[in-house]
């Protein structure tokens, strides 16, 4: 790794803090969990506070982070955002929240209405993964991307100034890529580097494809994380040619790093993680891996 990686501040885009005992999140503590291509998630199942976070973090430079929503009880989503909002207050982390909102539901405008109460939120996400395995699917329908109320919901992102976090599958890029394309002026970040969780020929195949898609849309950007949910015994050989197809498809103006922690914690440490990431690009220009440690995120979320 050379000198210069390591004097790269960073930005994580995409992290989660829970507090199991004053706070629901179904997914940790269901019996069995409801998400399976994680992995068996009970070394996580447990507080993970920001002071945790920080405390992963502290090696690597970190100078500002974005939370993603955790799985917060779907039937409060403000309330996540209202509990982030107060150890932002508190510590000066999370710089920018990404909420919960079911964009299908009637209710949408109002809960979009309530997040953005707050002096931090940045974004939505509405987990869209749909996979025809039930072992790797996030939710039991596959058709929200040209559901018109879902639409309707997405719509409203534009009015309220919000991004929209998109996790998906790559079966489902195309469809995103006419979202993208019919509502330019919203901004997209494609979550998890795509998650190629085919590996196959084909599977591989249509994921570069979906990336290609998502690409041509200027509103379009990606974060390169999550990869570990896929690859639980991943090495920076294994994540080596995912992480470069995504650069060389988005370019490093497009393209971010994140740490999806404490998830990706079930697979390594964050300074392996982004050890991984800083040797993968050690041979990039000072300014791209600015770029894609720093500035890309800062920019999208408007940090």
């Amino acid at each position: 790794m050379s000198d210069k990686t390591q004097t790269v501040p960073l930005v994580d885009p995409h992290f989660h803090i829970w507090d199991l005992e004053t706070n629901r999140y179904p997914w940790l503590t269901q019996k069995p969990p409801p998400i399976q291509v994680a992995g068996d998630v009970e070394p996580i199942a447990r507080n993970y506070l920001i002071e945790d976070y920080l405390a992963d973090a502290r090696s690597q430079g970190l100078v500002k982070a974005v939370h993603v929503d955790a799985g917060w009880d779907a039937a409060d989503p403000v309330g996540e955002t209202r509990w982030l909002q107060s150890v932002t207050d508190r510590t000066g982390y999370p710089h920018g929240i990404v909420a919960y909102a079911a964009l299908d539901h009637d209710g949408a405008e109002e809960i979009l209405a309530g997040h953005c109460e707050f002096a931090a939120i940045r974004g939505i996400r509405h987990i869209l993964n749909w996979h025809a395995d039930p072992q790797k699917s996030f939710l039991d329908r596959d058709d929200l991307l040209t559901d018109d109320a879902w639409l309707r919901g997405y719509a409203l992102l534009r009015r309220f100034g919000l991004s929209f976090d998109l996790q998906l599958y790559p079966s489902q890029m195309p469809a995103a890529a006419e979202v993208a394309a019919r509502f330019p002026e919203t901004q997209v970040i494609l979550n998890h580097a795509g998650m190629p969780a085919d590996k196959d020929a084909e599977g591989l195949a249509m994921w570069r494809e979906g990336l290609r898609l998502l690409a041509e849309r200027p509103n379009v950007t990606i974060k390169i994380s999550g990869l570990g949910m896929l690859d639980w015994h991943w090495s920076e050989a294994s994540i080596r040619p995912f992480v470069l197809e995504c650069i060389d498809i988005f370019g490093t103006d497009r393209a971010m790093f994140a740490s999806n922690f404490p998830v990706d914690r079930l697979y390594s440490s964050y300074d392996t993680l982004f050890g991984a990431f800083r040797s993968i690009v050690g041979d990039f220009s000072e300014s791209d891996q600015q770029k894609l440690f720093h500035d890309t995120a800062t920019r999208v979320y408007r940090l």
